[in-house]
Parts: C-alpha cells; sequence; structure tokens
C-alpha cells in the first residue's frame, strides 16, 4: 500500500550517507560537541558494547539489599553498609558517610578492609550521602556506579574494574576470578554470611536496566568511549520549540515528554564495539588522536575500532537523503519535511536526535509535524510477542480479510497516539465494508452498461433533486476530509466516508436512482450515470490513503491511469444546492413507512393507503412533485397530501418534523383478530396484578422475604399496571 518513487531509494551505509556521517563527526569534533572520555557507561555483557541511556529498558525484578560489615583496620568494630550489587565490592576504593552525620564523625578517616580481601580502604566524607537512607554509609566504587564515579572525580580515588568485559568477575576478585557477576554473587554472599561479615538480607522488587539490544542486565562500567555533548545542542531545540518553527506534535501532549527530554538530558555515548556500522573516523598513533574526514598522513596510525550507534546516523536522514551536505535541487525542495510518522517508543531514539542534528547542521527544524502513533496490542491489551504466543501472521491476515483490510483497521480504529487492540470482528467488520465498496462498484458498473454510459460529463441542467442532494453531500465530505486529514484524525476522516458511502450513497442515492433507470428519459439516465460516476471516482479517491489495492482496482475499471497520480477531490460549487436537503423529507416518510410495515409484518408487496399531513403550500408542492419515490418505495395504492387537519382515528400515527404520516390500521392488521389478542393480554396482566396485590398485602412475605425479593415484586407490580394502561389504550384505538 505504498507509493513510492524506488529511483529514489537510499540505504544507511550508501557512500553519499556515509560521507555524511563522517562529515558530521569531524564538524561537530572540531566544535568541540564530541569528545572522547573515560565515563561510566551502560554495557551490555553479552554484546560486549556500550549503550545510550536510550537503550536500556528498565524492568521491576525481584533483587535484595544485603546489609554488609566492613571492619576497621586497626581494631575492633567496623561499619555497616547496604549494597544491592555485593560483586561490585572488589572495586571499592572507600567508604562514605554524611560529613554532618553524628554517628559517624569519629570514623572519618580511618581504614576499613573488604571482606574476604586483604585490600585496605579509608572512609571519607561527602554530602552526597543521605543520612536517613539505610545505614548512612556507602560504599564508593568509582568504575561501576555513576554516583561513585562523580564522588571519585571530586576526591581524586581510583578508578578500578573489578570484571571483564563479557560480565565475569577479574583478578580483583581473588577466589572469585573468572566466576560470571551473578554466580559471583551467590557464593560471595554464602562465604559472608559464614565468616559473620553478612548482617542481613532484605528482599524487594526494584527496577533495573536491561539491554534492548540482548535483554540482558546492564552493567555500569567505566570506559572509554565517544561522546557527544549535549547541553549546546539541547538548548537549541528547546528554543527553537518556543518560536513558529517549532516542531508541532500530533497529540500535543508528547511534545511534553520531548521537552522533558532535552531538559534533563545526558551526553550521548556514540561508540559501539560491532563489526556492522559506520566506522568512527578517528585514527591513533601513540598518545596522538587524529579526526578528519580523510585518513592522516604518515605511518603508524591506526583508526579506531568502535562503529557508531545506528542512531548517529539515523538522526541525519532527513536531509543527508537528500544530498545534504550539498546544496542539491532536492535539498532546497524538499527541505524541512512536512510530516514524520513514527511511534512513540522512539521518541527518544529518534526523534529528538534528528531535532538537534537537524537544527545544528541547517538551522532549521527536520520536518513541521510529528504523527505519533501507539503500538499494536492482543484483544485484552497485551503487547504482541511470542513469548505470549499472541502474535498476528501477517499472511494469515492477508489470506483471510486482505491486506487493505488490515490497513484500514490500523489507520483508522484509534485516535494519534493511542495503541491498538488487534481484533478479528473489527478486522471482519473493515472486510465487510471493502466488500460493500466492491458491491456498490459492481452495480455502478452495470448501470453504465445497461445505458451505454461513455464518460459523458454532468449536465448540470438535467440534475434532479437527487443528484443534487448527492452531489452537496459530496461537496461536504470534501469539505470535512480535507480538514480533518489535515489534522491527522483519520478516525474521523474514515467515519465520515463510511457515513456518506453506507447511508447517503448506497442506502438512498443508488436506491434513487433505481426510479431514473426505469422511468426516466435515455438523457436523465446518461447524467445519473455521470453523477454516479463522478462520486463514486471521488469516494475511492478519499478512501484511496486506507485501502490503496481495491480503491486502484476499481478506479482502472472506469477510469485512464492510476489512482495515485490523479488530482484529489477538490469541492464544485456549482454542485452545491442548498435547497436539495428537501429530498429528506421524502427519505423520512420511506423510512417511517418501513419502519411500520416492519413492526405490523407487513409485507412491501402489499398496498397500503398513505395519508401526509404537512404544515406548508412548499412542502404539499415538493411530496407531489417527487411522488414517483414515494410510490415505489411505500408502496402505496392511494395518497392523500394536504395541509389541512387529517383525522386520525383507527390509523398509525407518527410525527415528523415537516409532516404528519397516517395509515389506516385496518390495512396493516386484522381490527378483530388484535382485538382478542389484546382481551387476552388484559385477563394474563389483570392475573399477575392481583397476584403481586396479594403477596404485597401479606404481612409475613413483606416482612420475612429478602428485602430484594420484595422489591422485585413492587418492580413487577409497576410493570404489569404500565403494561395495562398501554393495552388499554391499544383497544381504544382499535375500537
Amino acid at each position: 500500500g505504498l507509493s513510492l518513487d524506488y529511483t529514489r531509494e537510499r540505504f544507511t551505509m550508501d557512500e553519499g550517507l556515509s560521507d555524511a556521517v563522517t562529515e558530521v563527526f569531524v564538524k561537530m569534533y572540531n566544535d568541540g560537541l564530541i569528545y572522547r572520555g573515560e565515563r561510566i557507561i551502560n554495557w551490555d555483557v553479552q554484546s560486549k558494547t556500550a549503550l545510550s541511556n536510550v537503550e536500556v529498558e528498565y524492568e521491576e525484578i525481584e533483587g535484595a539489599f544485603y546489609s554488609i560489615e566492613y571492619k576497621f583496620a586497626d581494631g575492633e568494630g567496623g561499619l555497616v553498609i547496604a549494597t544491592t550489587r555485593p560483586e561490585t565490592m572488589f572495586g571499592d576504593v572507600a567508604l562514605m558517610v554524611h560529613p554532618e552525620d553524628e554517628r559517624y564523625q569519629e570514623f572519618i578517616g580511618r581504614k576499613v578492609i573488604i571482606p574476604t580481601t586483604d585490600r585496605v580502604i579509608p572512609v571519607i566524607a561527602d554530602d552526597y550521602v543521605d543520612m536517613e537512607f539505610g545505614t548512612g554509609v556507602v560504599k564508593v566504587t568509582p568504575a561501576h556506579d555513576p554516583n561513585d564515579f562523580e564522588v571519585g572525580l571530586r576526591h581524586n580515588l581510583d578508578r578500578p574494574l573489578c570484571m571483564n568485559e563479557d560480565g565475569t568477575m577479574n583478578e580483583l576478585a581473588g577466589v572469585y576470578n573468572g566466576l560470571d557477576r551473578f554466580e559471583c554473587r551467590k557464593k560471595l554472599v554464602a562465604d559472608l554470611e559464614k565468616s559473620g561479615h553478612l548482617k542481613g538480607i532484605k528482599k524487594m522488587i526494584h527496577s533495573v536496566g536491561h539491554s534492548e539490544r540482548t535483554g540482558v542486565i546492564v552493567e555500569p562500567r567505566l570506559s572509554k568511549q565517544w561522546f557527544v555533548s549535549m547541553d549546546k545542542l539541547a538548548e537549541a531545540v528547546l528554543e527553537m520549540q518556543k518560536t513558529d518553527q517549532k516542531i508541532n506534535f500530533v497529540p500535543e501532549r508528547f511534545e511534553k515528554i520531548f521537552l522533558n527530554w532535552l531538559t534533563n538530558i545526558q551526553d550521548w555515548c556514540i561508540s559501539r564495539q560491532l563489526w556492522w556500522g559506520h566506522r568512527i573516523p578517528a585514527y591513533y598513533r601513540g598518545e596522538e588522536v587524529y579526526v578528519g574526514v580523510t585518513p592522516p598522513e604518515g605511518e603508524g596510525w591506526v583508526q579506531d575500532e568502535d562503529a557508531l550507534d545506528t542512531w548517529f546516523s539515523s538522526a541525519l536522514w532527513p536531509f543527508s537523503t537528500l544530498g545534504w551536505p550539498e546544496e542539491t535541487e532536492d535539498f532546497k525542495r524538499y527541505f524541512p519535511t512536512d510530516v514524520l510518522v513514527t511511534g512513540y517508543d522512539i521518541i527518544f531514539f529518534w526523534v529528538a536526535r534528528m531535532a538537534f542534528q537537524s537544527k545544528y547542521l541547517t538551522n532549521q527544524r527536520p520536518f513541521k509535524d510529528v504523527l505519533i502513533h501507539g503500538i499494536i496490542r492482543d484483544e485484552i491489551g497485551r503487547k504482541l510477542s511470542k513469548s505470549l504466543g499472541n502474535g498476528v501472521d501477517m499472511e494469515d491476515v492477508k489470506k483471510q480479510y486482505g491486506m487493505d483490510s488490515l490497513r484500514y483497521f490500523l489507520t483508522t480504529t484509534t485516535s494519534p497516539g493511542q495503541d491498538i487492540r488487534y481484533s478479528d470482528e473489527k478486522m471482519e467488520a473493515s472486510w465487510n465494508y471493502i466488500n460493500k465498496i466492491w458491491n456498490i462498484s459492481r452495480y455502478i458498473g452495470m448501470s453504465f452498461d445497461n445505458n451505454n454510459y461513455k464518460n459523458e460529463p454532468i449536465n448540470i441542467k438535467l440534475l434532479n433533486t437527487v443528484d443534487k442532494w448527492i452531489l452537496t453531500k459530496l461537496n461536504e465530505l470534501i469539505k470535512s476530509t480535507d480538514h480533518n486529514y489535515e489534522k491527522y484524525e483519520f478516525g474521523e476522516v474514515a467515519r465520515a466516508i463510511y457515513k456518506f458511502v453506507w447511508n447517503d450513497f448506497a442506502s438512498w442515492y443508488l436506491e434513487m436512482t433505481k426510479v431514473t433507470f426505469a422511468d426516466g428519459s435515455n438523457e436523465q439516465k446518461i447524467n445519473t450515470c455521470a453523477v454516479l460516476s463522478y462520486v463514486l471516482t471521488a469516494i475511492l479517491k478519499l478512501l484511496h490513503p486506507f485501502m490503496p489495492f481495491v480503491t486502484e482496482e476499481i478506479y482502472q475499471m472506469y477510469n485512464e491511469g492510476s489512482i495515485t497520480v490523479s488530482e484529489w477531490p477538490v469541492i464544485n460549487e456549482e454542485f452545491s444546492f442548498s435547497e436539495s436537503e428537501q429530498i429528506e423529507l421524502i427519505y423520512d416518510i420511506i423510512t417511517t413507512i418501513r419502519n411500520v410495515r416492519a413492526e405490523k409484518n407487513v409485507p412491501n408487496s402489499r398496498q397500503i393507503d398513505l395519508e401526509l399531513q404537512v404544515h406548508t403550500k412548499e412542502e404539499l408542492d415538493f411530496i407531489n412533485n417527487h411522488l414517483n419515490y414515494l410510490q415505489r418505495f411505500t408502496n402505496y395504492e392511494n395518497i392523500l397530501v394536504t395541509t389541512e387537519e387529517v383525522d386520525t382515528t383507527k390509523k398509525i400515527v407518527n410525527v415528523l418534523s415537516n409532516a404528519v404520516v397516517l395509515v389506516p390500521l385496518h390495512q396493516l392488521v386484522d381490527l378483530n383478530e388484535e382485538l382478542k389478542k389484546l382481551e387476552d393480554q388484559v385477563k394474563k396482566l389483570k392475573s399477575e396484578i392481583e397476584r403481586c396485590n396479594k403477596m404485597l398485602g401479606n404481612p409475613n412475605f413483606v416482612n420475612k422475604a429478602p428485602k430484594e425479593k420484595v422489591e422485585l415484586e413492587k418492580t413487577k407490580l409497576e410493570d404489569y399496571e404500565r403494561q395495562l394502561e398501554e393495552v388499554y389504550k391499544l383497544i381504544e384505538d382499535y375500537k
């Protein structure tokens, strides 16, 4: 269902895009926005690569606080800390207390021993410590915790790593060297318990980062990586969002998420220890570092083996695909682009990064609007996943319903930004709707064949009231769909088109054309075909974004070329006829008679007499000029249309806004038989009323029966009395 220009196909690793990535890296490096440094990063121990913060997914899992005593090196006693990651103690360089915590003043400057080792570390003071949390003593592990890293910088502490890149313990762990980090934790805790260092275990549920890439628990790790300094870049976008050149989010609420992330942003780790991707254009020779578009001259230079985060190149996509950094004709014509359609789950990954790179490199927003969609869930709201076994096979959907049904369901079911619950019932409804459109097109095609229609244009002079009505309704539809398409309210667009197609076009106009095709002149029949062609073509175009395949198929049955390159429907003011809505009085009368026949089980083949009392002479004349429609669809034998008061005795009476519709009762029912049924019903109702009164008049029942039972009988009595009153009224009417 995509209409693409395949001559413009681009791939992230194409030469042109790769050149753009290299140029941007070098420019940002020269501008001081990219730097290489040792920082605590998110480390994926399975892929052995760094991750940015947004590549970490947090999950609630069971963990524990382990209370561990560090013995003083110079005597009895010690300090107790609580940690969720005891295996990192082998990277500890200090214990830390708050400088104003009176409990621990005397211990500042003393030494403690890391349990299970002979290594001695100092007790230091820093106001980072929360005196109210835990024991008020924390361990400092600068190479394995981002907050501890900052403490280490302030106190000029060492930053030893106690784990290998694959998550196993290194030589600092002593006897645990080579063990997986979690196996080490298990054995270490057992040994600490035996030695008396373990003072308690408190189970808890906490939020732990997992790699979006592999699903393993992320390990905070000190590593030398490449980073983008985000403060200035984020500030530029935040300022842009205060102007008329802002990026507009649909729905608006997602802008707040976007702004909050930029406001609280951290530097972006962009280097990855992967073999696939754009290689970082940095070269090393001893302590020398060279960053450039082309390799440095001279011997001994080695290029950095790391690749860039895939989102680094994706952030350039809106303009790099148009030939930037060259001032190409495509770039000048198409940038900034109109709209990005994306899911709310990658606002941080992609949208924000395109925003700040576009502002930095082109001084423009990358796109005017961002349309946010949700994710697809199953019928009870769960995310579709293999583990739950609730996935939907698109091939099965295609075979059962066709891709148009799926596309229509996905694009029209919810408002922007809302998740979608997959439903076979709604898929079935989509298929039925498309089938209805197909059948409509077949009826129209047969009408063309039967009347030898050769694509003649509409002759305004030959339009009847029904033609004018449907053309006016179509203009109204085009106006509302254009308005809602512009607002990305696809559900509202779909509802308006559905109402027009199903109610106005199929239920009324197509039915009314049968009168013209049966009794009209050849010119009138041809003109009705022209109207059918015009309206059908507009419907197909309006629906094409939702169901491209069936609309293309039908369009090419009756038109030259492809619908994808045809002109969008426009309002034709010549086809707006304000007086045409009068025909709806005829529709209301027909609907009323259909309902009366259905209620009384009278087939349309049986003729009836019809009386219509209207308010004005204009209404009287209008009905008299359109009796051919009433004759066909109400099948009256005799009809009276008048502005005078009509006798309502023994008649079914329906009051409409502009008319009173009356049908003699004897033509609808056998009055004697109906009276007998009603009298039998009176006897039954009186019997039930007598029974209820006896029960409710019995003190034993009222006082001893459950309250619910008594109330139920009271409700029954009220209902029987109301029914009896209605039956008496019917008897009076029938007499």
